[in-house]
């Protein structure tokens, strides 16, 4: 069965997004990255599984497909866009009840259950599948027990306040599967679900 794993830029006090316009992440979209050359590496190296993307609505609409294509056009003279490259290869799927067809190349919308759209995702033939998108789509994923892998990159930042994505769903224990620092002051933590 293929793993979903949930990426996530997070503060070191566990907030995902703030309610105030500051910089914060040592990445955001954009060509300006205060990511070290090790964190870009392993980076790349865990898009080397993945073959489908599965998104919010609101980060497809926000630019997520347009952004990373154009990226992508930077490789292979930045060896660092090679995951921009397996963006523009994998299937992407959109989940949304507004949307009713896909205008993205390589894209398609789907709707109605969840929990159903994203299990015969992962019934599938192929490699894992990322999941990008807000604060809401993410706790909705995890409170419907669907992450098979959390991969938390932590900045070395402290928000005070913001979005969550552990906020929905109760306790639950997770499994630490790894978890390594880096020079430019990211911590990335990988947990499972544990059984």
């Amino acid at each position: 069965m293929r793993k979903l794993i949930l990426q996530m830029q997070m503060s070191v006090d566990g907030f995902v997004g703030s309610d105030e316009d500051r910089r914060w992440q040592l990445w955001e979209w954009g060509d300006d990255s205060a990511w070290d050359e090790e964190l870009k590496q392993d980076f790349n190296a865990v898009f080397a599984t993945v073959d489908t993307i599965l998104l919010s609505r609101k980060m497809a609409e926000e630019g997520y497909l347009a952004h990373w294509g154009n990226a992508a056009k930077k490789y292979p003279k930045d060896r660092f866009y090679a995951f921009a490259r397996r963006i523009v290869e994998a299937e992407k799927v959109v989940a949304s009840n507004r949307l009713g067809a896909s205008r993205w190349e390589r894209t398609r919308v789907v709707s109605g259950d969840l929990p159903r759209e994203v299990d015969a995702l992962k019934q599938g033939e192929g490699g894992d599948i990322a999941v990008f998108g807000g604060a809401g789509f993410a706790s909705a994923l995890i409170a419907a027990g669907l992450v098979d892998e959390f991969q938390l990159f932590i900045n070395p930042a402290v928000l005070g306040s913001g979005r969550r994505i552990f906020h929905q769903g109760g306790f639950a224990r997770l499994k630490l599967l790894g978890s390594k620092s880096y020079a430019c002051g990211m911590v990335v933590s990988r947990y499972a679900p544990a059984q």
